[in-house]
């Protein structure tokens, strides 16, 4: 998650494909992205009985973690499996490698896990000088995969993050905006009204796809959260707020688009050993002893 967040112009962060679907789903429950880069988090079975006891249907995982594969054994709990970036160029090279890894890590699980989508890459950007040819020459790598995606009926993974937009244009952008608690129209844009700029976000991308050719195409949340500290902004009353309001809000759809956006959380624990910003470390809805911060309902 950490590789480009620290760029404050990055406001909506590409996840990559989804190259598998199993199940078609509307409204469901949030999700939540479970990360393990921590020295004192919880046992794999003890997050498993967390997400059960506190009625989170939905996990993203960033890689095929064993442990974590067989606690889901059975749980009901949908899954979002990444292939992480660091295999990214090896399976796509190599067709047996990309047969084996989906056979060790899905096929082997698939009777009792319900993976829901398998997602290739995170935040696969490149940095320095190269971000931007990269941007500027966008669509000859991106309109192939929107029509992938358009071809086989499945989404478009997300990650929307008011808080680094925000924090990132402070003197433009509101906090209130930021947190859905504007209590009128912020931007106006030809006949769409803004009260949040979570709307804001995903409504730019969604008028991007439709410029692509991909008008059909649905957009997954697969990343969205606020830190408690470590930052502008980050404390533990305003992600409280964005946490609460967000989960409220996700049931109902944005301006362009309606009906409900299935959503995942960032993220599951405090995680010590994150790298990057200091607020890197502080998007947990639970710390790593269990306890909730926020004291939030996830349906």
């Amino acid at each position: 998650m950490a590789l480009t967040r620290n760029k404050p112009l990055v406001v909506v962060l590409l996840l990559g494909f989804v190259i598998m679907s199993t199940l078609t789903i509307g409204a469901q429950s949030i999700g939540v992205c479970y990360g393990t880069n921590g020295n004192n988090l919880p046992s794999a079975s003890q997050v498993i009985n967390l997400y059960k006891s506190n009625g989170i249907g939905s996990m993203r995982i960033y890689d095929p973690n064993s442990d974590t594969l067989q606690a889901l054994k059975g749980s009901g709990i949908e899954l979002i499996l990444d292939v992480p970036n660091t295999s990214l160029q090896s399976l796509a090279s190599d067709a047996s490698a990309a047969s084996t890894w989906v056979q060790n890590n899905v096929v082997n699980y698939a009777s009792d896990v319900k993976f829901h989508y398998i997602a290739v890459g995170n935040e696969v950007l490149p940095t320095g000088s190269n971000a931007q040819y990269a941007h500027s020459d966008a669509s000859s790598f991106i309109n192939p995969i929107i029509s992938f995606l358009a071809e086989n009926g499945s989404p478009l993974l997300a990650n929307i993050y008011p808080y680094f937009s925000y924090t990132g244009d402070t003197q433009n952008i509101r906090l209130d905006y930021a947190l859905f608690t504007a209590s009128g129209v912020v931007v106006q844009d030809g006949s769409y009204q803004y009260q949040n700029l979570f709307d804001a976000l995903l409504d730019a991308l969604y008028a991007a796809l439709e410029k692509a050719g991909g008008s059909n195409l649905k957009i997954v949340v697969s990343e969205s959260g606020w830190p408690s500290e470590g930052g502008t902004a980050a404390t533990v009353d305003n992600a409280r707020t964005y946490y609460k309001n967000l989960i409220n809000h996700v049931k109902g759809g944005t301006p362009r688009k309606s009906g409900a956006i299935e959503t995942y959380l960032f993220a599951m624990f405090d995680e010590n050993q994150k790298t990057g910003l200091e607020t890197e470390k502080h998007f947990g809805l639970f710390t790593p002893s269990q306890e909730s911060k926020y004291q939030i309902s996830f349906s």
